[in-house]
């Protein structure tokens, strides 16, 4: 008999029927207006060939060779093992790695999504299991935004994620605004998500209506679709990794015609002086007018000058997307975007002014933020060692090595043991030959995983982990509403655990158990969270009781009203009163603090520095084509890459690249066609889709397709399957954040003509039973 029953992810809920405990299907709730066809596609991935059913061991790590730095890790067959065995492993190796090496030996860094739930959180079960058993190394920010996380609190001030409650929201742009410029432009495809969950889908509605009420948008890409049809955006294409430097020719016609809004940049800003000299050339001679920038960027010295009368003769609202700064000096556009807006004129005023990350999820532009809701608690890490997130290959490389962060200088740390749950660094990272070669540094990989993914591939004990379908638990989005309940769909597939109940029995190993679990089993833990939720919000009066909350699926919680802190609005009406938490307490177009760092790659305002690649670089002889590696519409960077949605995008198997028509005209490639995507750092097989929604001289392969190397550990060899990473740079933005720089990366692009290899990305390894 069929059951219906609550399923929260993050690109949103569902509702899954289930019959005898077998999940049948999965179905949009009827109140989600735009429902994303991810969640569907999760039956197929529930009981596919690459589930992880027992734990697992690496063979030549078994057989005694865990120091031996070969290749072995990404070849070797794995031999399956009981828990109990498993367990005496782990807890032995760390028990070794601590005593021999120290706690920051130990690597708990471990980034990703994992999946939704307040409980049932990787990364915090992992964390604060690390914490109670000594401490570990940490990373610090996110793949997604590093080099804004960095730069932003220097700017405006504030906590690196503060802006989000500082920007305006869909509703006051649809209200006040007239003019969006989008710089990377606002991909309905990327606001599916939201971390930690969601309830309904509302990016979609919210833009649609800006529209509606006569806002016009400009879509500043190099691609076409980055803005949705019905906005009828205005497409201005860019050069990649070029938008600093329409900004800065937008910037300067504004300053010699004195479009600029003087009484702003006087009292709620700082060093503007110093940077209208850089722009008018006083301090290196060239006035970075249109023309300058026209002739970096490809957008016409017209469309630059009527951009920047449009920008200060309108309410304008002026935003950067996250992508833009995944490159080389990543920085720059997010701090030339805060003081293009400061110079237009609309900065603090409502529904206009600046933001950024606009779609990037279902939350940004939706609500200024929700009410705190209660996660698994964590525990003061006692290492203080931690690296910036996208140093990891480094790291292993060059353990000792000094490197600058944010003003400071970090040495890299020997890590012997690395844990890793809850993310899939495979995906993440760039350069994956690089990381390849560096991840047979470490003594051990451990990692929990549900499927057979590369990096489990890559591991030494693999520990197979239940699902979100497959545990009790309740989401929480961030910036959503709502609470919505996560009863168990079915059971674990196997043999696979919970991540607490495997870091439970690990502390019962280390002797902490007591400590790790507070004598409370899952479901006390589920709702002691969400009555601790309950009770910090007032009780009955905000939420209903937690058996009233899981028979009804969702609950709302209350809403927030501000005043939020570092607002635009309150600064534009009197800065003495109400300042920022920057230096100075206004907006630093001059970052005193910045400029006494010394970097070359970032001085102490914004400016132009050509990026190591692009389509101007003498690099592009060879590798005439600038990569685009954007964030999939079929699935959640590579979660569910098995699912069906996502196995539908596929071409041949392959994950699909994006080609101007004319560039594949004259390579010969036509629609459907398998081909070879390649520069010096690799290769890459992938579907041939001709469109001329990319400008001519790019190429878009999204993120997230399971590396799928012909023969791993060998560098530069080819990726059966389409994952980008296996062509871009492990190579940090600036020494200022150390963030990726993904989108600087250039290619060249062939018809493959040889044998089809049979993709094995969800493929187990050779697995043999215990001896």
């Amino acid at each position: 008999m069929e059951r219906r029953m609550s399923v929260a992810t993050h690109w949103g809920s569902f509702v899954a029927v289930v019959d005898s405990g077998r999940l049948v299907r999965i179905e949009p709730r009827d109140d989600d207006p735009a429902p994303s066809p991810i969640g569907p596609g999760m039956v197929v991935a529930a009981d596919d060939s690459a589930r992880v059913l027992r734990p697992a061991v690496r063979r030549g790590w078994l057989n005694g060779e865990p120091r031996t730095h070969g290749a072995a890790r990404g070849t070797d067959a794995f031999v399956e093992v009981s828990w109990d065995h498993a367990i005496t492993l782990v807890s032995d190796e760390l028990r070794r790695v601590r005593s021999q090496h120290g706690d920051s030996a130990v690597f708990g860094g471990s980034y990703g999504w994992a999946s939704a739930g307040r409980f049932h959180n990787a990364q915090g079960q992992l964390q604060r299991f690390l914490a109670l058993g000594g401490g570990y190394t940490d990373s610090r920010n996110t793949y997604s935004t590093a080099a804004l996380e960095v730069i932003l609190p220097h700017v405006i001030g504030g906590h690196p994620w503060s802006y989000q409650s500082r920007m305006p929201m869909w509703g006051a742009i649809a209200e006040h605004c007239e003019l969006v410029v989008a710089f990377g432009g606002l991909a309905l495809k990327n606001s599916q998500i939201n971390p930690g969950g969601l309830a309904k889908h509302q990016t979609r509605d919210l833009q649609r209506r800006c529209r509606e009420a006569g806002v016009e948008f400009v879509n500043i890409s190099p691609i076409r679709s980055d803005t949705a049809d019905f906005l009828d955006a205005e497409w201005l294409p860019v050069v990649p990794n070029t938008d600093t430097a329409a900004m800065l020719g937008i910037a300067h016609t504004m300053l010699v015609n004195g479009w600029h809004d003087e009484d702003f940049l006087r009292r709620c800003c700082v060093g503007f002086d110093r940077f209208a000299a850089y722009l008018v050339g006083e301090l290196d001679g060239v006035r970075k007018d249109a023309a300058w920038a026209a002739g970096i960027t490809g957008i016409s010295r017209e469309a630059i000058t009527d951009l920047a009368r449009r920008l200060t003769d309108r309410r304008s609202l002026i935003v950067v997307n996250y992508a833009v700064q995944r490159a080389d000096h990543g920085e720059q556009p997010i701090w030339m975007s805060v003081v293009l807006a400061a110079m237009a004129g609309s900065m603090g005023r409502p529904g206009c002014g600046w933001g950024t990350g606009y779609a990037t999820m279902d939350a940004t532009g939706v609500a200024e933020g929700r009410a705190s809701v209660a996660t698994i608690p964590a525990v003061p890490n006692p290492v203080p060692d931690f690296i910036p997130v996208a140093r990891i290959a480094d790291t292993l490389l060059h353990p000792g090595e000094v490197i600058d962060y944010d003003g400071k200088r970090l040495t890299l740390p020997e890590l012997r043991l690395v844990y890793w749950c809850g993310g899939n660094p495979f995906h993440h990272h760039q350069d994956l030959h690089r990381l390849s070669r560096a991840w047979q540094a470490p003594d051990t990989v451990v990692v929990h995983e549900a499927w057979w993914n590369t990096t489990a591939k890559f591991a030494d004990i693999v520990l197979p982990v239940a699902t979100g379908l497959e545990r009790d638990d309740f989401a929480a989005g961030f910036s959503d509403p709502h609470l919505v309940a996560m009863p168990k769909v079915r059971e674990p597939a196997g043999e696979s655990r919970t991540d607490h109940r495997i870091f439970a029995a690990l502390a019962a190993r280390l002797g902490f158990e007591r400590e790790f679990t507070e004598s409370r089993s899952e479901s006390d833990w589920v709702r002691h969270l969400y009555e601790q939720t309950r009770a910090a919000l007032g009780g009955d009066a905000a939420l209903p009781g937690f058996d009233d909350f899981w028979r009804n699926s969702t609950a709302e919680l209350p809403a927030l009203t501000g005043p939020f802190h570092g607002s635009f609005e309150a600064l534009r009406a009197d800065p003495r009163r109400s300042p920022l938490s920057t230096p100075s307490g206004r907006i630093e177009i001059f970052s005193e603090e910045i400029d006494s760092f010394g970097y070359d790659d970032c001085a102490g305002h914004p400016r132009w520095y050509e990026p190591a690649e692009w389509l101007h670089a003498g690099l592009s002889d060879r590798f005439p084509l600038h990569l685009i590696s954007n964030q999939p519409a079929s699935r959640l960077h590579s979660q569910y890459d098995n699912g069906g949605h996502s196995l539908a995008s596929k071409i041949r198997g392959r994950e699909p690249v994006t080609i101007h028509p004319s560039v594949a005209a004259a390579r010969g490639i036509e629609s459907g066609m398998v081909v070879r995507v390649y520069n010096d750092r690799g290769s890459c097989l992938a579907g041939a889709v001709l469109s001329d929604d990319v400008m001519p001289g790019v190429v878009q392969l999204a993120t997230g397709a399971w590396w799928d190397p012909v023969r791993p550990g060998l560098s530069g060899t080819l990726d059966r399957h389409g994952n980008p990473n296996a062509l871009t740079a492990d190579r940090p933005c600036s020494r200022l954040s150390q963030g990726p720089s993904a989108l600087s990366a250039l290619v060249e692009i062939e018809p493959y003509d040889g044998p089809l290899p049979e993709v094995l990305a969800f493929a187990p390894p050779s697995l043999e039973p215990p001896s």
